[in-house]
């Protein structure tokens, strides 16, 4: 990359990421909201001329990668981002803990804040959080053309790992002997267990945490965790909850079927940015309504997130002691209204025809925080589309799968048997629940709808897993509280035990070479 060099130490900077509006995309709007929250929470970061007074504040740099890693011949590149805490390093011997990016952008909240961070002390490790490739700032030239997006795949992602694991190594003078343990949640999660399984020579351990490491095209698992959780009264749920949330659905999809004066009272009650004259729109607005209900499951209980299940179900169930058949319903709405004021959000917005022109924009600066290249990994890797058809779910069967898959052909071409391989041949390359790496840790939340993707279950003396109950997505990797729960507290100290063992053999294996 011509006038830029490899490595290139910029100011520090906190990223504020644009929300977008597509219900499509509201549980990733979630997620970002409560990771701001969570990496924000106790830092005072500077940029510009200032950054440098403070010597523990997180690096940022930049490495130079090859677009395409697996075409020697292929010369072009991109600079890809990464953050470093050498606070509590104990030098070039000490170990090293690699926390890794998913489908969205790194800020220095990542090598500060929660684990790995709160682990570096009692080990001096280094921490350096890496950046995904075509997410936050690590986008290569070129923008987001279906062609460019071809260099964006999990396979390529761990090439990064590789390669900036020997960069960085040389970068920052550490020893041969000293263990790189890979750290990563949710999708992110499951690139560090798959760093382990490709490169064990490289990466020594990995520890990830809720990461669905089978990829399935109809998700519908998903629901069905979330209405367990409802009914949960570990969490705060409760049977009526569910069947309040059954009964709300319902209520709205009555109301959808009155027409006239009955919708246009649920598009204002519900502050909706637009008609719902159209089918699409109305089983749009029925998938937002859904992700808002399991969002409020899949973060349960986390900083940042707007609504708990415990919160949900007292909303959903604050009008029952009158009787009315419309008290859930009216629950659900001041539900909807506690989470677009959380995001920012004006109105709850589901135009299917909007959805699909705003993932076709191909300019970076325009298309949003990343919802057009996760959108291209689901159809080309994972798909991970969570449908309600199964007899069981507590709400609204739309929208169905058939509608998912469209986006696929409606934005990239794609057809669905072309997704379909694509999600058989994921779990063949990786090996689904039963991926065959040594010397990983899979953490897990009984809470959290994505555990049933991923390894909750030792495979062996060498493949632990925990499942935390009452935990949520990712939870053992927030910061710590004063109100976590005793089984959350007792899952952290699961990751140091782990740790102190991992680390005491490689010791052992580094003796014995001689280091």
């Amino acid at each position: 990359m011509a006038g830029r060099p490899a490595l290139w130490l910029g100011p520090l900077l906190l990223l504020s990421l644009r929300g977008a509006s597509a219900p499509a995309s509201l549980l990733r709007r979630l997620g970002e909201h409560i990771q701001r929250v969570q990496e924000s929470s106790g830092l005072s970061l500077t940029s510009g001329p200032g950054a440098g007074a403070f010597p523990n504040l997180p690096k940022q740099g930049w490495l130079e990668q090859p677009l395409d890693p697996f075409n020697a011949s292929d010369r072009r590149s991109f600079l890809q981002r990464y953050w470093v805490n050498d606070q509590h390093w104990a030098g070039p011997r000490g170990p090293v803990f690699l926390h890794l990016g998913g489908e969205g952008s790194l800020g220095s909240g990542s090598v500060m804040r929660g684990h790995p961070a709160a682990l570096a002390p009692a080990w001096g490790a280094l921490v350096i959080g890496l950046e995904h490739r075509f997410y936050g700032l690590s986008m290569p030239a070129g923008g987001l053309e279906v062609a460019q997006l071809g260099f964006l795949s999990s396979r390529h992602a761990l090439a990064d790992v590789a390669s900036a694991r020997l960069a960085l190594a040389r970068l920052f003078n550490v020893s041969t002997a000293s263990p790189w343990i890979c750290f990563g949640g949710s999708y992110a999660g499951s690139l560090a267990a798959w760093a382990r399984l490709k490169f064990p020579h490289l990466i020594f351990a990995s520890v990830a945490s809720s990461a669905p490491v089978r990829a399935v095209l109809d998700f519908s698992e998903y629901n069905e965790v979330v209405s367990r959780s409802l009914m949960s009264t570990a969490v705060g749920g409760s049977p009526e909850c569910r069947a309040a949330a059954s009964a709300a659905f319902a209520d709205v999809e009555r109301r959808l079927r009155a027409g006239g004066e009955a919708r246009g009272a649920l598009r204002a009650e519900l502050g909706a940015c637009s008609s719902l004259g159209r089918a699409e729109d109305q089983a749009e607005l029925l998938g937002a309504l859904q992700a808002l209900v399991g969002g409020a499951v899949q973060y349960d209980a986390q900083a940042g997130a707007p609504l708990s299940v415990r919160r949900l179900c007292g909303l959903l169930l604050e009008g029952r002691s009158n009787r009315s058949r419309s008290a859930p319903y009216h629950g659900l709405r001041r539900a909807v209204q506690v989470v677009m004021h959380s995001l920012g959000q004006r109105c709850l917005s589901f135009s299917r025809a909007e959805t699909v022109a705003r993932l076709k924009v191909t300019d970076p600066q325009v298309s949003g925080v990343g919802d057009r290249q996760w959108l291209y990994q689901t159809c080309t890797e994972f798909g991970f589309y969570v449908t309600c058809e199964d007899p069981g779910c507590p709400f609204s069967r739309l929208p169905a799968l058939p509608s998912q898959l469209e986006l696929c052909e409606q934005v990239f071409g794609l057809s669905t048997s072309s997704v379909v391989q694509a999600v058989g041949q994921t779990n063949s390359y990786y090996g689904g629940q039963t991926p065959g790496a040594t010397q990983v840790l899979f953490m897990n939340g009984d809470t959290d709808p994505w555990h049933v993707l991923s390894v909750t279950q030792a495979l062996g003396p060498s493949e632990a897993a925990l499942l935390i109950p009452g935990a949520s997505h990712c939870m053992d990797m927030a910061p710590e509280r004063p109100s976590d729960s005793p089984s959350l507290r007792l899952g952290r100290q699961s990751i140091s035990q782990q740790l102190q063992i991992w680390l005491g053999l490689a010791k052992q294996s580094s003796v014995s070479r001689g280091g």
